[in-house]
């Protein structure tokens, strides 16, 4: 694994739990009951669960090392976390029963319940809690003459690896501002790694990008790049985001967080951990308490962990709480 001197120090300690806790697929089934006579005393299992995280260079990829490393450091369970396109690929693999935990963004999982968008049927999914905040990032080259989404028609744009969260909010964005994705625009379907590359080599016009604060691979752009990018407001679009799903709401990257002139606002989606609707009960238990138990080794690996809370974990509606989250959260 490759390290980058611009790399904050969340991404190097992440480094380490990382280069344990990545792996493949998952190896073994995880659908016990969870005791006799049906009770969950949230004890974990032996046994072996694969995570599906994200991008590299993305904070699901850095948090889902990190947990990846908790559990198997404090349970009987064994955990890898594997790079992924992120949010739709996740819980379609989740699914297949290629992974056992997913990271993804809660209007692709909404979209998965409810069978829309990239989602042709209802699918098979519960959560284990609502997590941190995603940020979407839309960030031009300065010399590009985009000031706006609409301004995006004609240029390349990386709109994030295929069936990805990314992707999605992408996609909308150039939809509410009037633009076909597909002919208005030159979509570059990239994952993170390529689409910085990509700037920095003069080679796209702009970027979106969805994601915790800070990105490690943001980071790396601003610092390189500095006043030849910039941050572009979207807030303009986020009634018509509202109109297709409620969740995206309103916020704003601070300055700091990437050392520009001043903060930006934007659109913000919550993060959940998913499972299936099988995931045995006593591991959903245990897990969940883990992520909220050792939040401060999470906030180590990465500071959107701050964000974590057991008041706002069981908000995942319409994405229903596992039977196991439910009682590590004491939700009836």
């Amino acid at each position: 694994m490759r390290t980058r001197k611009s790399s904050i120090l969340a991404g190097i300690v992440a480094i380490g739990l990382i280069g344990t806790g990545c792996g493949g697929k998952r190896t073994d089934n995880q659908t016990a009951a969870p005791a006799s006579g049906g009770q969950v005393t949230c004890e974990a299992a032996d046994g072996r669960i694969t995570i599906a995280t994200g991008n590299t260079g993305g904070v699901y990829y850095t948090l889902g090392g990190g947990l990846a490393q908790l559990i198997s450091a404090n349970t009987k369970l064994r955990a890898t976390a594997a790079e992924t396109g992120a949010s739709v690929q996740n819980i379609k693999q989740l699914v297949a029963g290629d992974y056992d935990l997913a990271f993804s963004l809660a209007d692709t999982a909404a979209d998965a319940v409810n069978g829309k968008g990239s989602f042709t049927s209802a699918q098979k999914v519960t959560a284990l809690a609502r997590i941190y905040s995603n940020y979407t990032h839309v960030m031009v080259r300065s010399d590009s003459g985009i000031n706006s989404v609409a301004d995006m028609r004609g240029k390349k744009i990386s709109t994030g690896s295929a069936n990805s969260g990314t992707e999605v909010i992408a996609n909308r964005l150039l939809q509410a501002a009037g633009l076909d994705p597909a002919k208005d625009v030159q979509a570059q379907r990239l994952a993170l790694r390529p689409t910085v590359d990509g700037m920095k080599a003069g080679q796209l016009d702009g970027l979106v990008w969805s994601g915790g604060l800070p990105t490690p691979e943001i980071t790396d752009l601003t610092t390189a790049m500095r006043d030849q990018v910039r941050f572009i407001d979207i807030t303009g679009q986020l009634d018509a985001l509202k109109k297709i799903n409620p969740v995206y709401d309103r916020g704003s990257i601070p300055a700091a967080t990437y050392q520009m002139a001043g903060d930006t606002p934007t659109i913000v989606v919550p993060n959940m951990l998913l499972v299936r609707e099988d995931f045995a009960a006593n591991n959903a238990c245990a897990i969940t308490n883990l992520v909220f138990d050792k939040q401060a080794d999470l906030v180590k690996v990465h500071p959107s962990a701050k964000e974590l809370s057991r008041d706002t974990a069981p908000k995942t509606d319409p994405v229903p709480l596992h039977p196991g989250a439910k009682q590590a959260l004491g939700v009836s």
